[in-house]
């Protein structure tokens, strides 16, 4: 079985979806069975693969073309050219795209579905993600031979918008590989809260904001705010209003942080909060809770499903709850250590290895279908 695996969102600094494809590749090649062949595919005019790509996916074929994302996704999602094999240089029993848009070629088609965001609020998105999606999605995941997604929410709100079920697995993330040996180091009296993501709108920032500046009025004392991910176009207002009084010097934005130095961001903190209006899974939660953090989260999307009662769930457009939520867990050290130790309960063997078996399922369920279809269309 020859599989094309697409690379393209873990080639710059790694979000969500990015650490999911990197981490999944990562165990399919660790758990590769006789026969099975895995070509990493990404394409892009200026960023190529870091240096250590091929020790991290060793007997994994690399294909780095120098076409900008732009054009390819036009060309894929305009015309259905070119074909992955004339780009990969050789036949493909498989393709499995990162993204719900297909990528063109030959063999069996799967696609990835995190969530149905992009429908529900195409004013969030930009580039071909708002071009592209809202016209394209439902045709496109009506006819592939599989769809992944990374919980049993996504799982049931694709299945109900398009009409299918049958086509879907679920394979959530694991615990990351960064976090080491699982050792923990003791809860801290001290520390900061915490927000991991993409600052963008449907992460809630401003509602974080808002419940902040709510707790710092009432709470002088309350730990310094800390936001680490990559900053969007959209950030910008939001970014501006940290560095203004009230909020300027107790809440900073520490950009995009590496795999090597964020297990020391994580554990320098009393709690993460993750307040997003929508969640296709919330990896941070996970993380959190793999090194003991106690997380506050909205109840939206797939976070009740991934926090469940390790964590404080509250509705997102409520910055008085939220900020509650927040006050309660900084102030009550009994609360942090139930919420810790439940976490770490919650995530105990969940695992990228497991992950990688539903999708290598997926796969052979998948090139069943298009051998079927092929063989009633011939």
């Amino acid at each position: 079985m020859r599989v094309v695996v697409d690379y393209r969102p873990a080639l710059r600094s790694r979000t969500g979806v990015g650490e999911y494809v990197h981490e999944l590749l990562a165990a399919l090649v660790r758990t590769r069975r006789p026969g099975e062949e895995f070509t990493l595919f990404t394409s892009s005019w200026a960023d190529r693969l870091a240096p250590g790509t091929a020790a991290a996916f060793p007997g994994v074929r690399l294909i780095d073309r120098r076409v900008p994302v732009k054009v390819l996704n036009w060309l894929w999602h305009r015309t259905e050219w070119p074909p992955i094999e004339w780009l990969a240089g050789r036949r493909i029993d498989l393709v499995h795209g990162a993204h719900p848009i297909a990528i063109p070629g030959s063999g069996a088609s799967v696609i990835t579905i995190h969530d149905l965001d992009f429908l529900d609020h195409p004013e969030w998105t930009t580039a071909e993600v708002h071009r592209d999606y809202g016209e394209l999605v439902k045709r496109q995941a009506q006819r592939a031979d599989g769809i992944l997604t990374s919980s049993e929410h996504s799982a049931g709100t694709i299945a109900a918008r398009f009409g299918i079920a049958e086509t879907i697995v679920v394979a959530r993330p694991g615990v990351p590989r960064w976090i080491g040996d699982g050792r923990l180091r003791p809860l801290p009296t001290e520390g900061h809260v915490l927000f991991v993501g993409t600052l963008e709108p449907r992460k809630n920032v401003n509602g974080l904001l808002d419940a902040y500046e709510r707790l710092l009025a009432r709470r002088p004392s309350i730990p310094d705010l800390l936001l680490m991910g990559r900053a969007t176009a959209a950030a910008a207002p939001w970014l501006d209003r940290i560095a203004r009084p009230p909020l300027a010097g107790r809440v900073r934005h520490l950009g995009y942080v590496p795999d090597a130095e964020r297990r020391s961001v994580y554990e320098g903190a009393l709690l993460l909060v993750l307040p997003s209006w929508a969640e296709g899974f919330g990896l941070p939660a996970l993380e959190a809770m793999a090194l003991g953090i106690p997380v506050v989260a909205s109840n939206a999307g797939a976070l009740p499903e991934v926090v469940g009662d390790a964590g404080l769930l509250v509705a997102p457009g409520d910055s008085t709850a939220l900020a509650s939520a927040i006050e309660q867990v900084v102030a009550d050290p009994g609360l942090r250590s139930r919420l810790s130790s439940a976490g770490t309960d919650r995530v105990r063997g969940w695992s990228w290895d497991d992950a990688a078996a539903r999708v290598r399922a997926l796969y052979a369920n998948a090139l069943r279908r298009h051998a079927e279809r092929h063989a009633h269309r011939g």
